[in-house]
């Protein structure tokens, strides 16, 4: 056994904001994109069905440009920084598409599950939407870790705090879901407290 797996989700926990509405910004609509964003961390539509929709809308984006622009989305410095000196034992556990991630996972250095996706003529085709609580249930099972830290703030990181050993609800960026509240250990509302909390861990 290996110690402590650190899981953490990655739009508006490891970066300073949601990425999403970034791209959407490129066709004019990232008011809606964040409105629907919203709704979904909140629990008031169903997970799937938002990604299914924001991916053909967002799809539009050519990948490069899609690249280039969460190339410039900012993370968290604190977190970073600890994904960074921790990184064979941080995972980023998330929704987003891997296609478009590549750029943030390889800064951050670690290794990720995701939602996966090809490039198609037009746009983007989407082939799975990674159920967190598996991810967890996965990393369990092959990675010989004692135990699992899941740090979240969404409704859909609320399977994914369940699984793990520890799971904990941050408002770093902004409050977390109720149900992301309810299923948690803890709660933390500032990076550094995270990191403090996550280096005793």
């Amino acid at each position: 056994m290996s110690g402590t797996a650190f899981c953490f989700d990655l739009d508006g926990t490891l970066t300073s904001t949601e990425i999403l509405p970034c791209i959407a910004a490129e066709l004019g609509i990232a008011g809606e994109i964040a409105t629907l964003t919203r709704l979904t961390m909140d629990g008031h539509v169903p997970f799937e069905d938002s990604m299914r929709l924001r991916t053909l809308i967002l799809g539009q984006v050519p990948l490069s440009r899609v690249h280039e622009i969460i190339e410039a989305v900012p993370l968290s410095t604190e977190l970073q920084a600890f994904v960074n000196d921790h990184a064979d034992r941080c995972f980023v556990v998330t929704g987003n598409l891997d296609i478009w991630i590549a750029p943030m996972i390889a800064r951050l250095g670690c290794r990720s599950f995701s939602s996966s996706a090809v490039a198609a003529p037009g746009g983007v085709q989407l082939q799975s939407i990674l159920a967190k609580d598996d991810a967890v249930r996965r990393l369990r099972r092959e990675g010989g870790y004692e135990r699992i830290v899941a740090v979240g703030d969404g409704a859909n990181d609320v399977p994914m705090l369940r699984e793990a050993d520890i799971g904990i609800a941050y408002g770093g960026v902004h409050a977390p879901a109720p149900q992301t509240i309810a299923v948690a250990d803890i709660v933390v509302n500032d990076a550094s407290s995270l990191c403090k909390l996550l280096k005793a861990l």
